[in-house]
C-alpha cells in the first residue's frame, strides 16, 4: 500500500497555483496586445499632449515593470533585454533612476514597435519560467503588476482617443457595435441612505484579495443622511445646462474652475463637436451624432461641480459613494463589452450604472486614509506621492477591464483634466432643509396655494392616468378620437404625398399610437419615428409596439416634456422633419400657452418643417359636456387619479370620495373645463403643507379649447407657422391642419 508523504500532496497544489498564475499573466498580456490590432506603427508612436503617452511607450513600460520588479530580483540568471530601456520606459519611480521626461515620450522613435514587441516576448518568456517555479521569486508583486498593466490598457484607449480626436479625419479605433434596444431615459430619481457610522476602505487582513495600497486601511466614517441619483447625468440633460448658459454663468462655478473654463474656452464637454447638423461626439468608434440618452462623458471636476450647482444638487463624497455601492453587484458596461462608450441607463429601479460606463467624480480630495503608510522602496511610490491636488473618481468605465475595479477602488485626476472617461452622478443631502422639490411637487403646491386652485394637466399621466386616458378614447361619448381617426384614414394618402422621403415623424405625446400607424402605413418613406412623452410607461409601450410592427423603421423615443424639449433625438438629425400632434391636445393649453408651445415646436422642428395638428372644432354644448363626463365614470376616475398620485408621491391625504368630477362648457373662453369639486369644507395635507377647501371650491385640472380653422390659423401665425392645408370632418366636427415653418 502506497502512503503519500505531505510534500507529495503539496506538489499538485503548487502546480495548480503555478498554472493559475501563468494563465492570469497570459490573459492580461494578451488583452493588451489585442488593443493594438487596428493601430498602425504611426498611431503607436505619436504623443498628442504631455498628459498622454504613445501606445508604444505603454507597451514597453508595462513590460519594464515586470522586468524591473519581478525578473531582475526574482529569476536567477535573468538577462536584461536592453539596459537603456530603464531610462526610456521608467514612468515616475525616483528610486529607479533618471528617465525620459513625460512630455517628450513621443520623441522616442527608437526602439521601433517591432523592437518593443520583441522586448515583450523576451520578458514574457522569462515570466513563464518564474511563474512555473512555484514558490520562488517575489510573486507578491504579480497582482500589482497585472493590475498595473490593466490600468495601462485603459490609458491606451484614453490616449488613442485623444490622439485620434486631433486628426481632421476623425478616425475610428473600432467599428461601432449595433445599438442596444432603445430604452427611454427614465426621469432622474434619488435613492435615500440613512447614513450613520459606517466602514469604508479595503480590509487587508489574512486571505484578503488584492487591492492597491491607497484603498486602505479600512476605517470608520460618519455619514449624514444623503440621497444619491439612481443613474448618470445624460447628454440631453447637459444640453439643458448649456442652453441655460451653464458655461457662461460664473455663479455655478468654483473660482479656479471659472478661470480655467475662461482660459481654455470651454463651452461643451471635451469631445463634443458642433456641426451644421447639431452636436457630434468624438469617441473610439469615430465621430458620431450625439445621443441624448447616453451619459455625458469626458467632463472635468470643475464642469461636474458646476452642473451639480446648476441642478440644485452636489457631487457625492467618496464615502457616500462607497457606502451606496456596498450592496450593488460589480457588473456593468466594461471594456469587454466591446462598445467602448457609455450606454444609456438600463430600465429598472434603484442604483444603476454604479460600475462601468464612466468613472464618477466625487467631491472628495485624493488624500491618505487614517493609518495609511506607503510600502518601502520603489513600489511605495505607486500611489502615495500623488495625494495632493487631485479628486477621487469611483466605479470604473467602458474602457476599464472587467474585474479590475472594486467597491473600494480609488481613481484620481486633477480637477481640470478631461480626457479620461469621466461622468457625473448627483447627490443631495438627506430630506430636510435645502431639498429641491420635484416639478410635480412644485406645481401642485403652487397650484393649491392660488385663490383659484389649479394643477397643470400634464401631471395626469402617470401609468394609471395613461391607461385611463386610453380607455376614455374608446368611450361612445368621446367623439374626438374616432372622428379624428376616420378623418385621418380618409385624408392619409393626401397627407402622405406631402411627407418627403427619409422624413423623421416626430409625435408630440404618445398614447397607443393608433393614429401614427395610419400615417406610417400611408407613408412608408418615413425613416424615423420619434415620439416625445413625459410618461415613461406610455412611451415604452408605444415605442415597443411600433418597433415590433415596423421592423424597418428606426424608433427613437425621447422621454421629455414635449412642451419644452430642446433637441430632437440624434436619429432625427439631418432628416426632413414632420411634426404630428393629434388629439386636439393643443386645446389643453391656454391661448398664451398654446402660442408658446407652437413657438417651441417651431424651434424644435426647424425651418421648413411640416406640422400636422389635430384640432377639435366648436360644436353644441351637449356633445361637448358628454365627451368629458361619460356615463361609465371613466373620465371621473381619470380626474380623481390625480389626487391618488398626489397622495402616493407627495404624502397627501386627499379623501377621493370628498371630491366630485365636473365638466362645464365655458362659452366665453370657448373651452370645456374639468374640475374636482370639494363636497364639503375640509383641510388637506400635501408635502407638509395644509390647504383649506370650502364646500363647492374646485381644483381646475384641465381645459380643452375648441377652435375654428381660421382662428387656429391666426394663432399659429403668431408663432411663425402658416396654414398650408386643412381637412375637416362632418359633425361632430374635427379638423386636421398642416402648418409649414
Amino acid at each position: 500500500m502506497r502512503i503519500d508523504r505531505p510534500h507529495d500532496q503539496e506538489r499538485p497544489l503548487a502546480q495548480t497555483a503555478a498554472h493559475e498564475r501563468l494563465a492570469r499573466y497570459r490573459a492580461v498580456r494578451r488583452a493588451t496586445e489585442a488593443l493594438i490590432r487596428s493601430l498602425t506603427p504611426e498611431d503607436m508612436g505619436a504623443q498628442s499632449m504631455p498628459d498622454a503617452s504613445p501606445t508604444k511607450w505603454h507597451l514597453a513600460h508595462t513590460t519594464w515593470f515586470f522586468e524591473t520588479f519581478m525578473l531582475t530580483p526574482g529569476l536567477p540568471g535573468y538577462r536584461v533585454f536592453d539596459p537603456r530601456f530603464g531610462y526610456l520606459f521608467n514612468s515616475y519611480y525616483e528610486a529607479e533612476g533618471p528617465r525620459q521626461p513625460r512630455p517628450a515620450r513621443g520623441l522616442i522613435t527608437r526602439p521601433s514597435i517591432a523592437d518593443v514587441l520583441a522586448y515583450r516576448a523576451h520578458v514574457d518568456a522569462a515570466m513563464e519560467r518564474l511563474l512555473t517555479a512555484a514558490g520562488e521569486g517575489p510573486l507578491e508583486l504579480l497582482d500589482l503588476g497585472l493590475a498595473h498593466e490593466e490600468q495601462h490598457q485603459e490609458l491606451i484607449l484614453m490616449d488613442i482617443l485623444h490622439l485620434f480626436a486631433q486628426s481632421p479625419l476623425s478616425p475610428a479605433f473600432a467599428p461601432p457595435r449595433p445599438p442596444l434596444a432603445s430604452v427611454p431615459t427614465p426621469p432622474l430619481a434619488y435613492v435615500e441612505f440613512a447614513g450613520g457610522l459606517v466602514q469604508m476602505g479595503h480590509d487587508s487582513g489574512p486571505g484578503a484579495p488584492f487591492a492597491f495600497d491607497n484603498e486602505g486601511p479600512r476605517h470608520r466614517v460618519w455619514l449624514e443622511p444623503f440621497r444619491l441619483a439612481d443613474r448618470l447625468v445624460t447628454n440631453g440633460e447637459w444640453l439643458r445646462f448649456m442652453a441655460d448658459g451653464g458655461y457662461e454663468r460664473p455663479e455655478f462655478w468654483l473660482s479656479d474652475g471659472w478661470a480655467m473654463a475662461r482660459a481654455e474656452g470651454w463651452r461643451a464637454p471635451f469631445y463634443w463637436r458642433e456641426s451644421p447638423d447639431g452636436w457630434r461626439v468624438m469617441g473610439l468608434t469615430g465621430l458620431r451624432p450625439l445621443d441624448p440618452a447616453q451619459p455625458v462623458s469626458h467632463v472635468s471636476y470643475y464642469e461636474a461641480d458646476a452642473y451639480a450647482a446648476w441642478a440644485g444638487a452636489r457631487l457625492p463624497t467618496e464615502a457616500e459613494w462607497e457606502h451606496a455601492a456596498s450592496s450593488v453587484p460589480i457588473e456593468g458596461n466594461f471594456a469587454g463589452s466591446g462598445r467602448l462608450c457609455a450606454q444609456p441607463a438600463p430600465a429598472g429601479e434603484g442604483l444603476r450604472q454604479m460600475f462601468g460606463d464612466l468613472w464618477e467624480w466625487t467631491r472628495s480630495a485624493y488624500l491618505p486614509y487614517p493609518g495609511f503608510r506607503p510600502a518601502a522602496g520603489a513600489v511605495g511610490e505607486y500611489n502615495g506621492k500623488f495625494m495632493s491636488g487631485q479628486f477621487v473618481l469611483r466605479g470604473g468605465c467602458c474602457a476599464t477591464p472587467a474585474g479590475h475595479v472594486r467597491r473600494t477602488y480609488r481613481n484620481f485626476f486633477y480637477p481640470q483634466q478631461r480626457w479620461m472617461f469621466s461622468g457625473v452622478r448627483l447627490a443631495m443631502d438627506g430630506a430636510g432643509e435645502g431639498d429641491a422639490p420635484s416639478e410635480f411637487e412644485a406645481d401642485v403646491k403652487a397650484g393649491l396655494a392660488r385663490p383659484r386652485k389649479s394643477i397643470p394637466p400634464k401631471h395626469f399621466y402617470d401609468a394609471e392616468g395613461s391607461r385611463l386616458f386610453e380607455a376614455i378614447t374608446e368611450l361612445p361619448e368621446y367623439y374626438p378620437t374616432r372622428t379624428e381617426v376616420a378623418l385621418l384614414r380618409r385624408s392619409a394618402d393626401e397627407i402622405a404625398r406631402l411627407i418627403p422621403d427619409g422624413a423623421a415623424l416626430v409625435e408630440f405625446g404618445s398614447g397607443a399610437s393608433t393614429k401614427t400607424r395610419i400615417l406610417l402605413d400611408a407613408a412608408p418613406q418615413v425613416a424615423v419615428y420619434a415620439p416625445i412623452d413625459i410618461s415613461a410607461s406610455a412611451l415604452d409601450a408605444a415605442a415597443a409596439s411600433i418597433r415590433a410592427d415596423y421592423p424597418g423603421l428606426r424608433v427613437a423615443p425621447l422621454r421629455d416634456d414635449f412642451t419644452s424639449a430642446l433637441r430632437l433625438p440624434a436619429e432625427a438629425e439631418g432628416a426632413p422633419v414632420v411634426g404630428f400632434f393629434p388629439g386636439s391636445t393643443i386645446g389643453n393649453f391656454t391661448r398664451d400657452e398654446a402660442r408658446a408651445f407652437l413657438e417651441a415646436a417651431h424651434r424644435l422642428l426647424g425651418p421648413g418643417a411640416a406640422f400636422i395638428v389635430g384640432i377639435d372644432l366648436v360644436k353644441d354644448e351637449a356633445s361637448l359636456v358628454a365627451a368629458y363626463d361619460d356615463a361609465q365614470g371613466v373620465t371621473a376616475a381619470f380626474n380623481r387619479n390625480l389626487l391618488t398620485r398626489i397622495n402616493r408621491e407627495l404624502g397627501g391625504d386627499f379623501d377621493l370620495s370628498a371630491f366630485e368630477h365636473r365638466a362645464v362648457w365655458n362659452a366665453r373662453e370657448s373651452r370645456i373645463e374639468m374640475h374636482l369639486v370639494s363636497a364639503r369644507p375640509q383641510s388637506v395635507r400635501v408635502a407638509g403643507e395644509t390647504y383649506r377647501f370650502d364646500a363647492g371650491e374646485t381644483i381646475h385640472t384641465e381645459n380643452s379649447h375648441k377652435f375654428t380653422v381660421d382662428g387656429f390659423a391666426a394663432l399659429a401665425g403668431q408663432a411663425g407657422w402658416r396654414l398650408e392645408q386643412a381637412w375637416q370632418s362632418g359633425e361632430p366636427a374635427f379638423a386636421l391642419v398642416l402648418l409649414r415653418g
